[in-house]
């Protein structure tokens, strides 16, 4: 199989000590490429340099919401430098949080919106993110205009995706879908459009039930198409080469030799 993880914080400080073995395992599990999001501005350097002359490891540069405390508003001028000077195949993580208590909602609207329009200046697709805040990223990105992305870790309803569909946007579908309790989101995962889906880790967050409360790494994105495939009653090969197709063509990641 050849598996794409399209969310992946491999420069996160939890892989210092063993990052090259991490990308090893995912490697020999079958990962071909992942694509790395910055969480803030401080990150860009670290990211820059882990991904720059490689062709398994794409960064994305964007202003997270749950981070809102290191973001300046100057910050989304960082963001535009970034994809000026680096390769970027995506603007992100980016999108709104209105889980997390004492996260203004005002400066996180006001930073997302003016992500959504280097997404769209540069031509580039979003990773967004979007906990509690589903129906309002959809009211945003419809204002805004001529986006496409993926919704990472997607936990809203079906007809929440229905209209993301529409505006054409993937869902990133991870560890969640292998937990036997997420009722919803494995019933939207065995329908939904299988253009519209792409594989996650998150890692090192939401690892698989087979390894709850243990680091979540890129290799396990492979039992997470197994789950999927089980789910939708198709072979795990089917899974896999579909999500990695919707990858390349979402990413670009032709113009730097990925193939499905």
């Amino acid at each position: 199989m050849r598996l794409i993880d399209s969310h992946c914080h491999l420069d996160a400080p939890e892989f210092d000590g063993d990052r090259d073995a991490v990308i090893a395992r995912a490697a020999a599990a079958g990962v071909i490429a992942q694509v790395v999001p910055a969480v803030s501005s401080a990150t860009f350097p670290a990211l820059a340099a882990l991904s720059r002359g490689r062709n398994d490891l794409f960064a994305a540069y964007g202003l997270h919401p749950m981070y809102l405390d290191r973001h300046a508003d100057s910050d989304v001028d960082m963001v535009r430098a970034a994809l000026q000077r680096e390769t970027a195949v995506a603007v992100g993580e980016c999108g709104l949080d209105f889980f997390v208590e004492g996260l203004d909602p005002h400066r996180q609207r006001a930073l997302f919106d003016a992500q959504l329009r280097l997404a769209r200046e540069f031509d580039l697709p979003l990773i967004l993110h979007a906990r509690r805040a589903v129906d309002e990223v959809i009211l945003r990105l419809r204002r805004i205009g001529g986006l496409r992305g993926v919704v990472h870790s997607f936990s809203g309803s079906g007809e929440q995706a229905r209209q993301l569909f529409q505006l054409g946007f993937h869902l990133g579908i991870g560890g969640p879908v292998t937990y036997e309790r997420a009722q919803r989101l494995r019933g939207l995962v065995a329908t939904m459009p299988i253009d519209c889906l792409l594989l996650e880790s998150d890692a090192p967050d939401q690892p698989n039930a087979s390894a709850r409360g243990a680091r979540a790494e890129p290799a396990a994105i492979a039992d997470v198409a197994s789950a999927i495939a089980g789910l939708r009653g198709v072979d795990v090969a089917d899974i896999a080469a579909a999500t990695s197709a919707n990858a390349v063509r979402l990413f670009r990641l032709d113009q730097f030799g990925v193939a499905a």
